[in-house]
């Protein structure tokens, strides 16, 4: 794949092209895990979180891991479960 340039913004930000990102597998609000190796900046998608991070984050890519592993099914029950929850509060 063909190098792009992006530039970083004044809030340390930078934009990764969508070619970019599918080819690495990247999809919105995954976590990634910045590094830095000879020079270059090094970025990786996070599957699953280091074992005893309680995070609002940490929790959230988890159960984002494992919805992506269930059927339909699975997470129509898990959402309806979850909306079921939500009621139960009001």
């Amino acid at each position: 794949m063909n190098q792009k340039i992006s530039r970083i913004d004044t809030r340390g930000r930078v934009y990764v092209p969508k070619a970019l990102r599918t080819a690495a597998g990247f999809e919105h609000a995954d976590f990634v895990k910045l590094g830095f190796n000879g020079g270059s900046v090094t970025m990786r998608k996070v599957l699953l979180v280091e074992d005893g991070d309680q995070s609002p984050e940490a929790r959230a890519a988890v159960t984002r891991a494992n919805i992506r592993m269930m059927d339909k099914d699975e997470i129509r029950a898990l959402a309806k479960y979850i909306l079921d929850l939500e009621e139960m509060k009001k």
